[in-house]
């Protein structure tokens, strides 16, 4: 479990020190990850038989982020990266990232692919870049994510990492 004080700007300007976690969601985390990401517009297809492999982020107790790697044969998705919209712009989205990128390379999983229709800019900062739908391998492109959770026109993005 990661820890850190985040310090955040209130509506009346005082500044709050807050302890922010990062770690592995559990199924009681279904029902407020679908939540977050319903109320975020994100797609929710396919989300809970990959809770296993999903990450929040909880600000004393709640959970407030959340991110989750699909695990495939050649690579891994990332999938359901939201942040409560209260606390975006604070860096629990950087620090979710970084969390499930660390346990994709420990895993050996060499590269990390999304979709994105709006976050492109902010996913170039860990090292992605767009790629072509005919790049991406089968396994991934057969998901729910690929298939139909997310419109065809969404931007790729892949993570080439080196373990």
């Amino acid at each position: 479990m990661l820890q850190s004080n985040l310090l955040l700007v209130d509506r009346t300007q005082e500044v709050k020190s807050m302890m922010t976690t990062i770690e592995r969601a559990t199924t009681e985390d279904g029902p407020h990850i679908l939540r977050l990401l319903t109320n975020s517009a994100l797609p929710v297809d396919g989300l809970l038989e990959h809770i296993d492999t999903a990450t929040v982020a909880r600000l004393d107790g709640q959970l407030v982020g959340c991110a989750a790697l699909e695990f495939y044969r050649e690579g891994a998705l990332l999938r359901s990266v939201a942040v409560d919209p209260a606390l975006r712009g604070n860096g629990i989205g950087i620090r979710l990232i970084q969390s499930v990128l660390a346990e994709a390379q420990r895993l050996g999983v060499r590269d990390v692919y999304l979709l994105t229709t709006t976050a492109e800019q902010f996913f170039v900062r860990f090292g992605f870049t767009t790629v072509d739908r005919i790049e991406v391998p089968l396994s991934l492109r057969e998901s729910v994510e690929f298939r139909s959770a997310c419109p065809a026109s969404a931007t790729v993005m892949r993570c080439r990492r080196y373990p």
